[in-house]
């Protein structure tokens, strides 16, 4: 917010030869500088250091100061002046707003002010603000210059860092912040914690812009109040995509680790400052372990999905009693809309359901890698794309055609069993009317822990966003009695025994063949089922997950 101008100001020249400004404002005269201007600016900036503090000049004066400064220290120098008509009449905004050095704010609202300075600073390695006050702006406009002056004061006196820098992991109790939203993964993560014994405090994402004042400064109180081991947070929630408060966080020397638990090529796509010592990843697709290496991330650990067996628990609802169930989405509606929102051009848009079909035929592991590999003459289209995002939003529309293609090819194999089909109403455009049953969508807690049981056999087939990870059906469903039939993966074998703990086809042409098997033998289904919840109850669940999360960063960090 600019500021509304309520004065009037002129240039005058001095008999020495040197420029002021008079500011006539309700009837009275003020001068910028004045006689001794030029010298009362450097006597403002003399005590200056050359090294390990940000200057912030509250008002750019007459640009003695400021040059004075700019000439001696070996840093960036930020400037807030809301009255660019003074500095038009000065020159200091032609000459310095558009150098690199200087970060300029031209804002009246000092909240919005001190949001940008905070976002500067941690740019800068979090050194701290040393303010230049002019009394000249402090009178203009006190509730701007004066005000500020006084927060940036406060925040060099407080001794914020070495508070910050507190050691990590002395406690046999793990100290976790965590933030916290409403994704599905959130709730069972604060409670496998509270069933852990292990110490935690959370902080709720805000629905604005992740890296506002506001939010920081959330997280640094509870930090200096908490005094946590390290933050967690899942598919880099709470993360700014501008890297602030990773470079906060590196800065206090306090860990972070993100869980990520889809695709995190699809989310880490448009994220800066990326590498940092203090950010560990997991992930739970080991395939993605080197390709987010090679993305600037040093510490980067396997971690698969799991389940709550206690949110998950044996009781089956005979209202959705049923042979053969598929829970999923057929994605139609998803790509429409990617369709919608994006104008890509007639060389991608003419060709992409044969590039879905292709990249889900294909073993790339992600869709510019496929570009890369099999189809040079549309790699230059996605790279001529306007931006971060349209590219992004191209990538994520293949992923999602080829998941289409990919569950339709299975699900038809359904139809000779008359199966239920769980979803979107996408399924009604792209099935022929008989021979299935359609129901909405399912509440994930309310309804499948009592669905999945009901059903004889569960059939699944997994998002072409994963070609070689299990999703979340293969935990859930076993542990709550269900049978699973399954597409393979190649991660399966490290987390079941196939054939004994779990049943999987390989290709579309089986499915029908292990239907019929699986619905004669309802023993066999029930010890299939009874093996694979043993397994899961003894290495699959949230608590191990924690477990063993808490152990590796314990290992970096402690």
């Amino acid at each position: 917010m600019t500021a509304e101008t309520d004065y009037s100001a002129e240039r005058i020249q001095l008999p020495d030869g040197s420029v002021d400004v008079r500011v006539l404002r309700e009837g009275r005269v003020q001068h910028l500088g004045g006689k001794r201007g030029a010298e009362n600016e450097l006597r403002r900036t003399a005590d200056i250091p050359v090294n390990g503090v940000l200057p912030v000049f509250l008002g750019s004066g007459l640009g003695v100061g400021l040059a004075d400064v700019l000439a001696k220290v070996a840093g960036p120098v930020a400037v807030v002046d809301a009255e660019p008509s003074i500095g038009l009449l000065t020159g200091v905004l032609q000459k310095w707003k558009g150098d690199p050095r200087v970060f300029w704010i031209v804002e009246a609202d000092p909240a919005v002010a001190l949001d940008h300075l905070t976002r500067w600073q941690i740019r800068h390695g979090g050194l701290p603000f040393a303010p230049v006050r002019d009394p000249f702006y402090a009178r203009l406009r006190p509730a701007l210059y004066r005000d500020l002056a006084d927060r940036l004061e406060l925040s060099r006196k407080v001794d914020f860092w070495s508070r910050a820098r507190y050691p990590k992991f002395r406690s046999s109790v793990p100290r976790v912040l965590l933030l916290t939203s409403s994704y599905f993964l959130m709730g069972e993560l604060e409670a496998a914690f509270a069933r852990l014994g292990y110490a935690t405090s959370l902080v709720q994402l805000p629905s604005q812009e992740v890296g506002s004042q506001e939010f920081v400064e959330s997280i640094l109180s509870e930090i200096l109040a908490f005094r946590p081991d390290f933050v967690l947070t899942i598919n880099h929630l709470g993360v700014d995509k501008e890297g602030i408060l990773t470079a906060l966080l590196a800065r206090m020397e306090l860990p972070l680790a993100s869980w990520f638990v889809d695709n995190p090529h699809l989310i880490l796509y448009v994220y800066e400052n990326l590498a940092s010592d203090w950010v560990t990843l997991f992930t739970w697709d080991v395939d993605n372990i080197e390709s987010l290496k090679a993305q600037g991330f040093s510490r980067v650990h396997y971690l698969p999905l799991a389940t709550d067996p206690h949110r998950f628990a044996y009781a089956p609802d005979t209202t959705f009693k049923r042979d053969v169930a598929f829970v999923g989405n057929s994605m139609l509606y998803k790509v429409h809309a990617k369709l919608r929102h994006y104008d890509f051009p007639p060389a991608l848009l003419r060709d992409f359901e044969d590039l879905g079909q292709a990249f889900m035929e294909s073993g790339s592991l992600s869709v510019k890698r496929f570009l890369e590999e099999e189809r040079l003459g549309h790699l230059a289209a996605f790279q001529a794309l306007p931006d971060v995002d349209t590219r992004l939003a191209f990538e994520t529309l293949i992923t999602w055609q080829a998941t289409l293609l990919y569950r339709l090819r299975r699900v038809r194999e359904l139809l000779p069993f008359n199966p239920l089909l769980v979803g979107d109403p996408g399924w009604r455009e792209l099935l022929p009317e008989g021979g299935w049953t359609y129901h909405r969508e399912l509440n994930y807690y309310a309804d499948l822990p009592g669905f999945y049981p009901a059903t004889r056999i569960n059939f699944n087939c997994t998002s072409q966003q994963m070609k070689g990870a299990v999703n979340q059906r293969v935990f859930d469903v076993p542990v709550c009695g269900g049978f699973l039939l399954t597409d393979h993966r190649r991660q399966m074998e490290a987390l079941f025994e196939p054939g004994r703990e779990i049943v999987c086809y390989q290709e579309p042409g089986e499915i029908a063949g292990l239907v019929r098997h699986y619905l004669r033998l309802d023993g066999e289904r029930k010890k299939i089922t009874q093996a694979a919840r043993s397994r899961i109850l003894a290495e699959h669940t949230y608590d191990l997950r924690l477990k063993s999360l808490v152990r590796t960063m314990r290992s970096i960090y402690g």
